[in-house]
C-alpha cells in the first residue's frame, strides 16, 4: 500500500449539480430495492444525515493513485503475469483495532504470499480483508434468543458498521454513528499497516520478521515448518529471482504493496466517501481499493449493482453455483461496459460438490463472449456446514478439494485462475475443521473467536497456500 500524500479531496469545479443529473450519480441507488439490501433499516433518518455528512467531510480512507495502482496489477493478473491473494476475517469487530491482530492478519497474508511467489514463479499482490470489513450480509435479518428470561426475535447481528452484537432491543438496532465509528477504526488500521510497511516490517530480505510468535510452537506438520524455514533461509540469497519476476527491483526489495478490500455493503457508508478528485475522471469509492459485492445483493436491477457501476475502483462480484451464464454476461457487460483491463473481479464460490460441474459453462461463455475479467477463487463461502452440536464450522478438506478442482477446470478451459479469496486468522483460532494441524469437531470450543463465519488459522492457511502453489504448478 503506497503512501497516501495525495489530498483527494473533491474539485469544486466538478461537482456542480450538472455531475448528479446523469445516467449514474452517487446516489443514484436510491429507492432501489432488493432482498439482501431491504434486511436493515435506520429509524432516526436525521440522525443518518448526519453521520453521512460527517463522513463526506473527513479525508479519504485511500488515494486514487492507489487504486489506480492495483488496477493496473489486476489487469496483469488477468493476463497470467500476476496472482492476487486476498484474505483476512470475515468479519472486523471495531475492539479488534489493536496491534497484534492487526500485525498477525498482515504477517500470515506475507508469508503465504511468500509461498505463492516461490511455488507459482510470478509476482503476487496482497489485498487484505481489512480496515472496512465492518460489515456482513446474513441469511435471516432476524434471529432468535434469549433476552430477559424469554426467547424473542431481534434484528440479526450485520457487523460493527450497523448494528452491535449483543442480544438486546438497543445493540441490535441500526445505529448512524456507527458509520463514523467503523470510518476511525478504518483509519486507525491503515495507518498503522502503512507504518508497518514504512518501517520495512515487510522487508524480503528478512522474512523471518514476519514469523508469528507461537509460530515453533504451532501444529503446523514439520514438513511444512521445514519447508518454509527452509524458503525463508534461501530467498535472502535469491532477490535477483525477484527481479526477474518484476516483483521488484534489488533495491526496493524492503517493501511491498499492500491494499485493502471489503464488501461494500452498506452503501450509505460508500456513497458518502464517494468523490472526484483533480486530474482524473469519474468517481472514486475511496473507502477501499478494492470493494466487491456479494452473492446476496449483485441483483442486476438492485441497488449495489447500480452503485458499483459508476466507480472507478476495480469491483468484485461474487459468483456462486446458481449463476446462469447469460446472467454473467449481462452483470459483467453492466459493472464493466468499456470491458477495462483491471476493472472487474469474479470471485467464484461454488462449494466443493457443485464447482466441477457449475463453474466450467461460466468458464466457457466468458472466454467465447472474449470479457475482460480476472477469475478468483474463494473455496469458503460454498463450503459452510454445521456440527451436531449446532456449531458453525468449514471443513480444509472441502475447502482443498473446491481449490483444485477450481485449478483443474481453468486448466481444461484454457483460462486463468488469476487470484484466490479467503477468511483467515493470523490467530490460533479452532474454527475451521481438518488440515495438518487435526483440529476436529471436539476443538471448534477451544478458541472459536469469529463473531460470524469461521475462518482458517495461521497452521490452516500456510498449509493451503502450500497446496494451492503445488496444484497450480502440476501440469
Amino acid at each position: 500500500m503506497r503512501n497516501a500524500t495525495e489530498t483527494d479531496q473533491p474539485d469544486p469545479s466538478t461537482t456542480t449539480p450538472e455531475n448528479r443529473t446523469g445516467a449514474w450519480a452517487p446516489d443514484s441507488w436510491h429507492g432501489m430495492t432488493s432482498p439482501a439490501a431491504e434486511q436493515y433499516t435506520y429509524a432516526d433518518r436525521a440522525a443518518l444525515a448526519r453521520a453521512c455528512a460527517r463522513l463526506a467531510e473527513l479525508p479519504p480512507l485511500v488515494t486514487s493513485w492507489e487504486i489506480e495502482a492495483l488496477k493496473s496489477q489486476i489487469a496483469q493478473a488477468q493476463q497470467g503475469k500476476r496472482f492476487i491473494l486476498q484474505g483476512g476475517d470475515c468479519a472486523e469487530t471495531l475492539a479488534d483495532c489493536r496491534p497484534e491482530p492487526i500485525a498477525n492478519k498482515l504477517k500470515i497474508l506475507l508469508q503465504m504470499s511468500l509461498v505463492l511467489i516461490h511455488g507459482l514463479r510470478q509476482p503476487v499482490t496482497r489485498v487484505g480483508r481489512f480496515a472496512g470489513q465492518y460489515a456482513k450480509p446474513r441469511s435471516s435479518s432476524t434471529e432468535p434468543g434469549e433476552h430477559n428470561g424469554s426467547t424473542i426475535d431481534l434484528p440479526s447481528y450485520f457487523g460493527d458498521l450497523i448494528n452491535r452484537a449483543a442480544f438486546t432491543p438497543e445493540s441490535r438496532a441500526p445505529d448512524p454513528e456507527l458509520l463514523v465509528q467503523g470510518y476511525q477504526h478504518a483509519a486507525m488500521t491503515l495507518n498503522f499497516i502503512r507504518s508497518l510497511l514504512d518501517g520495512g516490517f515487510a522487508d524480503l530480505q528478512h522474512p523471518e520478521n514476519w514469523d508469528l510468535s507461537f509460530f515453533h510452537n504451532a501444529d503446523l506438520s514439520p514438513k511444512r515448518k521445514a519447508q518454509y524455514e527452509r524458503m525463508s533461509r534461501t530467498l535472502a540469497d535469491g532477490l535477483a529471482f525477484m527481479q526477474n519476476l518484476g516483483e521488484q527491483t534489488l533495491e526496493d526489495s524492503h517493501r511491498v504493496d499492500f491494499y485493502t478490500s471489503h464488501e461494500g455493503l452498506n452503501l450509505y457508508y460508500e456513497e458518502s466517501q464517494t468523490r472526484t478528485v483533480p486530474r482524473r475522471d469519474g468517481h472514486y469509492d475511496l473507502t477501499t481499493h478494492l470493494p466487491w459485492i456479494g452473492e446476496r445483493t449483485r441483483q442486476l436491477d438492485g441497488p449495489h449493482i447500480e452503485f458499483f457501476r459508476g466507480v472507478r475502483n476495480p469491483v468484485g462480484v461474487k459468483v456462486g453455483p446458481k449463476t446462469q451464464p447469460d446472467d454473467l454476461i449481462r452483470l459483467i457487460d453492466t459493472l464493466n461496459p468499456a470491458d477495462e483491463p483491471g476493472k472487474l473481479i469474479l470471485i467464484a464460490r461454488m462449494g466443493a460438490g457443485k464447482v466441477a460441474d457449475a463453474l466450467p459453462p461460466l468458464l466457457e461463455r466468458v472466454q467465447r463472449e472474449q470479457r475482460t475479467v480476472l477469475w478468483m477463487s474463494d473455496p469458503m463461502h460454498g463450503n459452510g456446514i454445521k456440527t451436531d452440536a449446532g456449531i458453525k464450522t468449514r471443513s480444509f478438506d472441502d475447502i482443498l478439494i473446491e481449490l483444485e478442482q477450481t485449478v483443474d477446470a481453468h486448466k481444461r478451459a484454457g483460462t486463468t485462475l488469476g487470484g484466490v479469496h479467503f477468511e483467515l486468522t493470523g490467530e490460533d483460532v479452532t474454527e475451521c475443521i481438518g488440515g495438518a494441524a487435526g483440529v476436529g469437531e471436539h476443538d471448534l470450543t477451544r478458541n472459536y473467536a469469529s463473531p460470524c463465519d469461521p475462518r482458517l488459522n495461521y497452521q490452516q492457511s500456510l498449509e493451503l497456500a502450500f497446496l494451492l502453489a503445488g496444484a497450480m504448478g502440476r501440469g
